[in-house]
């Protein structure tokens, strides 16, 4: 047998995976279809479940505990984020609300794939999908931004706003808050299209940012995650320094002033012009886009 000429050293080469999912069908022999989910990329809307398939509104006595915690400093939440964070939480309904504008985002995004999928003849468009330079997450959902896949003779007679992202989109109807993270930033003349779709849904108060107690998904989130920390405190028993701050992780860079703000201090940008950075990924960030330490 003649002897290979190529190495291949597999040893440490992870590749990307997505899990299982179902066959659907086979176009030939080397192409199966299978169903995969999509997390849109650079938007978050409220949640529906967390964790796992919990409730929101199951969080409710604990995130008004959490309020009170954080009006006692008795949270790893420095004081200024503990004044942000409480109004949101001692309504008593912090996660009921949240549930309900998970509910209507849904309802929404539904809708605007009914519409916008719909060709003038009736029949259904696909879906164009770009992907990131990350293809999949960490529960194997592919990182996309989708759209309505238009003929390029379609596309020839449409201004860029028409042909939006259903991402842009939810950003502009305020079902999605902006949830920019580097280094998957869109290219500059999409960003300033995200960017205006979201000042003006913030500043006019659209969809979820008509409630003065807003809390974005990913807050919601770190909120849950906060009270756990804290309860383990509360009850004497051991917390690790690495879980005393795992509630919150990314820097948070204002888009507007290029000014770089550690994790706990996010909350000074205003949420359309937050672009976040996860530690690994702050010194690349730093030099990148010239961010300057607040």
């Amino acid at each position: 047998m003649a002897r290979l000429k190529i190495f291949w050293q597999p040893n440490g080469t992870t590749l990307d995976g997505i899990g299982a999912k179902r066959y659907l069908r086979h176009s030939d022999g080397d192409t199966p279809v299978i169903s995969t989910s999509i997390r849109m990329l650079s938007v978050d809307t409220p949640e529906l479940h967390y964790p796992g398939m919990t409730a929101p509104s199951k969080h409710d006595e604990k995130l008004a505990q959490l309020a009170d915690w954080l009006t006692a400093g008795k949270t790893p939440a420095a004081a200024d984020l503990s004044a942000y964070l409480a109004p949101r939480l001692a309504t008593g309904d912090a996660g009921t609300r949240q549930e309900r504008q998970g509910k209507e985002a849904s309802y929404v995004f539904g809708k605007l794939m009914e519409i916008r999928l719909k060709r003038p003849t009736g029949s259904t468009r696909d879906l164009f999908v770009r992907v990131a330079e990350r293809p999949f997450d960490d529960y194997g959902r592919l990182l996309a931004y989708i759209a309505p896949d238009y003929s390029a003779k379609e596309l020839a007679t449409m201004r860029r706003e028409e042909r939006a992202t259903f991402n842009l989109q939810m950003v502009a109807e305020g079902w999605a808050a902006p949830f920019i993270i580097y280094p998957s930033i869109p290219n500059q003349a999409d960003l300033a299209l995200f960017h205006t779709a979201a000042t003006r849904a913030v500043t006019e108060g659209k969809g979820a940012w008509g409630d003065p107690h807003v809390l974005t998904g990913y807050e919601f989130r770190m909120a849950v995650r906060l009270w756990e920390v804290t309860d383990k405190l509360d009850r004497g028993k051991p917390v690790t320094a690495a879980e005393r701050s795992s509630w919150i992780s990314r820097w948070c860079a204002d888009m507007t002033t290029g000014l770089l703000h550690e994790p706990q201090d996010y909350f000074r940008v205003q949420p359309q012009d937050r672009l976040f950075i996860c530690p690994q990924d702050v010194r690349a960030a730093v030099g990148e886009l010239n961010l300057t330490p607040a």
